[in-house]
């Protein structure tokens, strides 16, 4: 799983109630395909034991500066890694860090590091708010650490809550992400995409709409955010959870979303139409439940704005725009008419009634039409994967302009 897949990454645990947490993060970090080398400080073996990690990594955990036979560990686990994180980084390990400090395995291992270090800091609210910790932080932020602000809830029994918390795997997980895809091709880019379907209301309680869940959408969100960009997801209701790191704007029917897109896309360098907007509305919309003895024998519709073609005019200069077809007959040959009519630099095209490329499923079979006419067919894939083949090709026609 890019970009995690061969890649060596050092979870450092330092010992704070929250190490518990780490042991999640390295079964991600594992499962996505990364080589994870724990190093945890005495401190955190009081927490939870070096055998979990073991069992959770299949790799031996590091606990020992002076350990026999490992002298110069912290020079070779820094060097081999392309990514450090600090899980929980406590009020402690965070002073001995910003001062320089190499007393233990862990701290060692920071001043031998040239790779980009993540620090996910986790304490007493307090602790956290103290202005010493401020000064840490904002020291080894100027180190050129990256510092995962804490989060706000519960923290150990009988503290209460506040900010302190550390944050959940998964989302230490992502920012480890886009650590490793610092510097990518979307670094300091705009990306704007549209994601799920639209509602288009009946009366108060019933609407038209579509079989889509957003997953598409999500997971190039998802993915041009982890590649550096920062990424406005316009979203009709979804089956999946928004993703994490990206500002999301939540609509309703086909008109809301144009509009949304439509105030961001001057801004935009590139825009993802991923969503499946319904076509069609009813022409008036009741205003109570229409009872059953009161049904009309059908519902006059009218076509909603077509959003693709709409930002035509509003489009900035250079920029990209991708649009999607899911068709079920005439596939490439209506995909072919909407890239031209719709003015797109390539277009995504599946067909909806091939197993696994459809709607709510994890995988999706495309072929991306280019604007030069050339046509470029994809095997299954999870739509994770084709997000970032459909976004190796933006950042390709972005290096061009």
């Amino acid at each position: 799983m890019r970009p995690f897949a061969n890649r060596r990454v050092l979870l450092g645990i330092s010992g704070g109630i929250a190490s518990y947490k780490a042991a999640w993060l390295a079964r991600l970090l594992s499962k996505a395909g990364a080589q994870v080398d724990v190093v945890m400080t005495p401190a955190a073996q009081e927490f939870v034991g070096a055998v979990t990690f073991e069992a959770l990594t299949g790799r031996p955990v590091h606990t020992g500066l002076f350990d026999p036979g490992r002298a110069l560990d912290h020079i070779k686990l820094a060097r081999e890694a392309d990514a450090i994180i600090l899980a929980p980084a406590t009020a402690d390990f965070m002073a001995r860090a910003a001062t320089g400090q190499a007393g233990d395995l862990l701290t060692a291992c920071l001043l031998a590091a040239a790779c980009p270090v993540l620090l996910v800091p986790a304490m007493n609210d307090h602790m956290w708010a103290h202005p010493q910790t401020q000064k840490n932080a904002a020291h080894l932020r100027e180190i050129g650490y990256t510092l995962l602000p804490p989060d706000e809830g519960m923290l150990a029994a009988g503290e209460g809550s506040g900010p302190g918390r550390m944050p959940e795997p998964e989302t230490i997980f992502a920012y480890a992400g886009r650590l490793l895809e610092k510097g990518g091709g979307l670094a300091g880019k705009r990306v704007l995409v549209t994601a799920g379907p639209t509602r288009e209301s009946i009366d108060p309680v019933r609407f038209i709409s579509n079989h889509s869940s957003g997953k598409m959408g999500v997971a190039l969100a998802a993915a041009a955010w982890r590649r550096g960009a920062t990424v406005d997801l316009v979203a009709g209701p979804l089956t999946v959870s928004a993703p994490i790191g990206v500002e999301t704007h939540q609509v309703e029917s086909t008109e809301d979303m144009a509009t949304a897109v439509g105030t961001r896309l001057p801004q935009a360098d590139v825009l993802v139409m991923a969503a499946a907007p319904a076509d069609f509305r009813p022409s008036s919309r009741a205003t109570s439940k229409i009872k059953k003895d009161k049904a009309p024998e059908s519902i006059a519709l009218s076509t909603t704005t077509d959003i693709l073609a709409s930002t035509k005019s509003a489009r900035s200069r250079g920029s990209i725009v991708i649009g999607f077809a899911l068709e079920t007959d005439d596939v490439v040959a209506h995909a072919r008419t909407k890239l031209a009519a719709k003015e797109l630099d390539f277009i995504v095209v599946n067909d909806a009634t091939e197993p696994g490329a459809g709607f709510g499923v994890d995988t999706n079979r495309v072929s991306i039409i280019a604007r030069d006419g050339s046509e470029e067919r994809l095997p299954l894939m999870s739509k994770p994967d084709v997000a970032d083949a459909i976004l190796d090709r933006v950042e390709a026609l972005l290096s061009g302009r």
